[in-house]
């Protein structure tokens, strides 16, 4: 399993997205965002998963991020 950041433009969308992860049965937990990521709200989900689990972000998602070691992550998804 890999780990999982995403980032958001509203409060709201963090909390929709934690809860459609968890009813699709995968691991998750709202927290302030790591430093190195930008996000509008403050707020980011961290989970893990077999894959990026697009398909239960928020529309109001900003970025989803693979967190890779201490403070390191690549963007796999960014919301234009």
């Amino acid at each position: 399993m890999k780990e999982y950041v995403a980032t958001f433009h509203t409060h709201l969308a963090a909390l929709m997205t934690s809860r459609n992860l968890k009813a699709a049965g995968v691991p998750a937990q709202m927290m302030p965002v790591f430093r190195k990521l930008s996000s509008s709200c403050g707020t980011c989900v961290v989970y893990r998963a077999q894959s990026p689990c697009l398909a239960q972000m928020d529309e109001d998602v900003e970025g989803v991020y693979e967190i890779i070691g201490n403070e390191e992550y690549s963007l796999l998804y960014e919301n234009e």
